[in-house]
């Protein structure tokens, strides 16, 4: 069976930055950090007090109308994330589902935690004032899976449609299955990406106490420095990131305006701990391995990679080790470029694959590929590497990888070629 080739044809995103792919993409080829004291929780008793929060997110709802008030109440912010960035995403493919066959366009979108927000808020309710007292709308508010059904409701989307739950590769996971399921004809369009919301008392909590956090309160927009000898731990970001996948034929016939093709994917397990990744990078390597292979390329092919990049000491150093062995260092290839954009928009969980597929997008359609930012001290630990320190820098980017690796050793990587 010959495999239909893929491509991207529509892309939306809520970030740190605020509601659009021009707002998130302007801000993080300057190399500007989204990072900030955080305004929705009280900060009382929390030892973490900043993240990468879309402050802006309510009002720009209201102003822009994007989504019904009414409505809003009865979702989830992880939800609601979800529904404005689809709504971008399809607007800019162009896409008319009232004249596609609705059972050949699927949404796959995924979500590392589901509503938090709405646990909380709902939990608090129960103890305050009985069990009975909850919304009638926890369930489907809190359930990892709503944005995915909320998007194809609002969209009139009746094809596949899952959720994919795999933490911080959640997202990657979705966009790579999407893919798969257009190559093999179970659909010709597919919405798929993450979305997060896990700003909360118990996401900022719960991170804090497993260690994994940053704890740079007097400069938060410096706290994210992946690879630099001084960091601290990650730091955490919400948002949403959708892309609109497309057979190419299908795309072609209805005149879309097309971004990149989507040509490879690879995914692993560490099979190793909890939280930490194998520190050999074994498993991380092994799923770019694959992804490569599925590309049909080679590794010297590889103009730009987004890495996973968290800024933790552990996950660096291997996921470093893990590129320098499939794609060499310094020494032996001298054009591959190497960023982490969670240096500026901090780690979006659930949707930090989507939103990396977008930057790797982006970086093949305009030919140039954002920084590092605050890395001043690179770590000798970590292989040597051009991790394109703080400022953006012009290349032609022909293919392009991301990145995405999730508690629980879970590996996804993603290969996107320019069209």
């Amino acid at each position: 069976m010959t495999k239909r080739r893929v491509v991207v044809t529509g892309i939306g995103a809520v970030s740190p930055f605020g509601c659009g792919v021009k707002k998130f993409w302007d801000s993080i080829i300057k190399g500007e950090s989204g990072i900030k004291k955080l305004t929705r929780i009280a900060l009382d008793g929390h030892l973490v007090h900043f993240g990468g929060e879309v402050s802006t997110f309510d009002d720009e709802v209201l102003e822009q109308n994007l989504l019904d008030v009414k409505e809003m109440k009865r979702m989830d912010r992880f939800t609601q994330f979800a529904c404005v960035a689809s709504d971008e995403a399809v607007k800019d493919s162009k896409l008319d589902i009232t004249q596609e066959d609705p059972y050949r366009v699927g949404v796959v979108v995924g979500s590392g935690a589901g509503g938090f927000d709405t646990y909380e808020k709902q939990h608090k309710a129960i103890i305050d004032r009985g069990p009975t007292k909850c919304s009638p709308f926890t369930i489907p508010m809190l359930i990892s899976n709503m944005a995915a059904g909320r998007v194809s409701m609002r969209h009139g989307a009746k094809g596949i449609n899952k959720c994919i739950v795999t933490a911080c590769a959640s997202s990657a996971h979705c966009v790579g299955d999407a893919f798969r399921s257009i190559q093999y004809n179970d659909a010709d369009v597919i919405i798929a990406g993450g979305t997060e919301a896990v700003l909360t008392h118990i996401g900022l909590g719960a991170f804090t106490t497993a260690r994994t956090l940053s704890r740079r309160n007097d400069e938060p927009t410096k706290a994210s420095r992946p690879y630099d000898v001084d960091r601290d731990g990650f730091v955490m970001g919400e948002g949403a990131a959708i892309l609109i996948l497309e057979e190419l034929e299908h795309a072609l016939k209805r005149g879309a305006k097309i971004y990149a093709e989507i040509v490879g994917y690879g995914q692993t397990g560490d099979a190793y701990d909890m939280v930490a990744p194998d520190p050999s990078g074994a498993g991380a390597a092994k799923a770019m391995e694959l992804a490569v292979k599925d590309a049909q390329i080679e590794p010297k092919d590889v103009d730009y990679i987004n890495t996973h990049g968290t800024s933790t000491h552990l996950g660096d150093i291997a996921e470093s080790k893990a590129v320098a062995k499939i794609f060499g260092d310094l020494e032996t290839n001298k054009n591959l470029k190497v960023s982490s954009t969670k240096s500026m928009h901090g780690h979006m969980i659930g949707a930090t694959g989507a939103i990396e597929s977008i930057v790797c997008i982006k970086a093949i359609q305009e030919g140039i590929i954002p920084p590092t930012i605050n890395l001043e001290n690179q770590d000798p630990e970590v292989a040597n590497l051009n991790y394109v320190p703080n400022k953006a820098v012009e290349a032609e980017v022909n293919y392009a990888l991301s990145n995405s690796f999730g508690f629980g050793g879970q590996n996804a990587s993603l290969v996107f070629k320019k069209y």
